[in-house]
């Protein structure tokens, strides 16, 4: 009995299309591990999709003219090792990242000591949209509170622990002459793994801080059209109640709708960047969670500073967007309100001419009957004229008639006749 094959393919599992896309973007930003002492310099630019694209196209260029790994095709994230320092590039969806690192100490200029070809390496890169974010952090070992406070200009300096007490990180977020906010993070053992997730967490609070507050100038822009909207609604709705014509009711129904378009395009410019602002404070509180900073005695901590400093223009966006949302539903109402006065009145003068139009059909029905009435004798004294000529004839031909008699026997016959013709056209034009 010879053999048989029973070899066959393999099953495969067929992937769903984004199966690639959900699986990596839980690894899309990996924490990457960082040595004490470090000098970190972070920038932050505005960019949109076409941005992102060059941004990442001229990381491709750099890396192939470096001989190093180039970014996968809509990558989100790349390190790069080049010239005693390292590049991070990160793309957001509305902005774009470049973080460079380098170790050594600033003992002497804290926040000052260059960093190797970070101008020379933006230039190359090419500045991808408008900076919004650019920050000088410095990660040090061994300094306590008062060493780290020594760093900014005298004013107020946050200060906490994180929640291992293996750190500290200190800011006044104020940007010094050159435009650059300062951060300061002092470790006692810490791990090089933690340390990088440590200065990762505080660049992105104060990325997602300065992006938070773009909504802030958006909120300023719109309150003043609310607030005129506000103020001229109560003599508008005077005139809705006192308006009795139509004429009047349509005008304040189109400066109703005016007003309207005026509020709606005002809040669909600034309803993306107060849902952002949303967004980032929401981020900026869970990194703050994350941390689990213990407050250091004799400082605010950063969570006591953004709840006196961000958190008061983070609820101006959002009352300002409530104002926006409550006046636009005010005005939906009223211009509801107006429109059904409108219909109804509008219904009362079709009625009205209805009524008219009814009234005006009987008397065409009245004319058309008494039109038909008239035409059926005028048609009934035609045929009869006939017939007497018809007698006159027949007499004068010799036969016994008399065509007055004649004539008058003949009339009602005439008008049956005629009337049963007339009545026949009639109902069958009724019929259609």
């Amino acid at each position: 009995m010879s053999g048989t094959n029973t070899s066959r393919e393999p099953f495969a599992l067929q992937d769903h299309p984004q199966r690639g896309f959900v699986l990596g973007e839980m690894h899309a930003r990996p924490f990457t591990a960082m040595a004490v002492p470090q000098h970190v310099r972070h920038f932050a630019f505005m960019t949109d999709a076409d941005g992102r694209a060059r941004s990442r196209r001229a990381l491709r260029a750099l890396c192939a003219s470096r001989g190093l790994a180039e970014p996968a095709t809509g990558a989100k994230f790349h390190r790069i090792e080049l010239d005693g320092m390292v590049l991070r590039w990160e793309g957001h969806s509305e902005f774009t990242t470049l973080t460079f690192e380098q170790t050594g100490t600033a003992a002497h200029q804290p926040f000052k000591a260059p960093i190797a070809d970070v101008q020379a390496m933006i230039e190359h890169l090419g500045q991808p949209g408008p900076l919004l974010v650019m920050v000088a952090l410095e990660l040090f070992a061994g300094a306590d509170s008062a060493d780290l406070a020594a760093l900014f200009p005298p004013g107020e300096v946050a200060i906490a622990r994180n929640n291992v007490a293996s750190a500290l990180f200190a800011s006044d977020f104020r940007p010094d002459s050159d435009g650059v906010v300062c951060i300061a993070v002092a470790t006692n053992n810490l791990p090089p793994d933690g340390a990088g997730a440590l200065v990762q967490r505080l660049l992105e609070i104060e990325t997602y801080r300065t992006l938070a507050l773009l909504g802030l100038p958006q909120a300023h822009a719109l309150a003043p059209v609310i607030s005129a909207i506000e103020g001229y609604l109560p003599g508008l709705f005077d005139q809705i109640r006192q308006s009795a014509t139509l004429e009047s009711n349509r005008a304040i129904l189109d400066r109703l709708t005016e007003l309207s378009a005026q509020l709606e395009h005002g809040a669909s410019a600034s309803s993306f960047r107060f849902g952002a602002t949303r967004a980032y404070g929401d981020l900026i509180w869970r990194r703050l969670k994350v941390l689990g900073e213990t407050p250091v005695a004799g400082f605010t901590d950063w969570g006591g500073f953004f709840a006196r400093r961000l958190e008061p223009a983070i609820r101006t966006c959002r009352a300002v967007e409530q104002r926006g949302d409550d006046l636009s539903r005010r005005l939906n109402r009223a211009a509801q309100l107006l429109r059904t006065r409108v219909e109804i009145e509008l219904e009362t003068q079709n009625s009205n001419l209805l009524t008219s139009m009814d009234r005006r059909a009987q008397l065409q029905l009245r004319l058309q009957q008494t039109v038909e009435g008239l035409s059926v004798a005028a048609i009934s004294y035609y045929v009869s004229s006939l017939a007497e000529h018809v007698f006159e004839g027949l007499k004068d031909y010799g036969l016994p008639v008399d065509p007055v008699i004649a004539t008058a026997l003949a009339i009602p016959v005439v008008l049956v006749i005629v009337g049963t013709f007339v009545w026949r056209i009639r109902s069958a034009h009724h019929d259609v």
